[in-house]
Formats: structure tokens, sequence, C-alpha cells
């Protein structure tokens, strides 16, 4: 089955990559975002090794992200990011084909462990099953 593994993140950890700390959020040293560079791409090297990934991706900052939506007049609502009322957002994916459901666990809790800056508030990885077809729901 195909899962999404997906890094959660915030706007202040986007922050803190570029040399502003806030509370959790410590400012990266350039060795410790070449070492965090490293171990997400050992996990992908070892997974298309495997023959499990099918996709992995790092998003940009979320500030160049665009969000389209309906309004109530049924018009397109375009908004520029950031976007503050949103706490957490995905930073970066895997798509796997894995075996099991205990398989894309034990790939997620590996992503879990990627070294940081000292006093880096952990960040979850959320696991979700990608549907096959309709009826997978």
């Amino acid at each position: 089955m195909k899962y999404l593994v997906m890094v959660q993140g915030t706007h202040a950890d986007y922050d803190a990559m570029r040399g502003k700390a806030s509370e959790g959020s410590p400012v990266w040293s350039e060795q410790e975002l070449q070492a965090m560079y490293a171990y997400m791409g050992s996990i992908s090297d070892d997974l298309s090794e495997s023959g499990e990934l099918v996709d992995a991706q790092g998003l940009t900052d979320p500030a160049l992200a665009r969000q389209v939506a309906l309004g109530p007049d049924g018009k397109a609502v375009i908004t520029d990011g950031p976007y503050s009322e949103t706490k957490e957002l995905m930073a970066g994916y895997w798509v796997v084909d894995c075996a099991s459901l205990e398989r894309v666990t034990e790939i997620a809790e590996r992503v879990t462990r990627c070294p940081g800056p000292e006093g880096q508030t952990g960040r979850p990885v959320v696991i979700r099953p990608i549907q096959d077809g309709a009826g997978d729901i």
C-alpha cells in the first residue's frame, strides 16, 4: 500500500533556518542544516534501495505559498503566505509503497530522529494511507 509520510513544521522553523530564533525554534547553524539534509537524504537513499520510495520532496518557505479558496460570493479569494492562523504545516514528505502500516511507522519514527539545533522542539510526522480507488474511504 502507498502512504504519505508528512514531516510537520512551523513558520518559526523556517525563520530559524534563516537565522531568526524563537521559543522552540533556535537558529540553525550551517553545519546543523547540512546534517539535517544529509540525514533526510539518507532516509530517501535507503527507501530507494529497498524499492519503497515513490517520491520525496522538501517544501519551500510558506511565505512563498498561495492559498486559493472560494469566497461567499463564489469568486476565488487568493491569499499569499504565510498564514499566521496556521500553527503547523507540511515541511516535506515521502510517498512510500510499503508492505504494512508497521513498516511505514518504522520509517516515520526514523524521520522523527532527524538532527537539529539544541533546544529545538520535536515536530510530529503524520502517516496517511493513499487511496488506491474510490472504495478505499
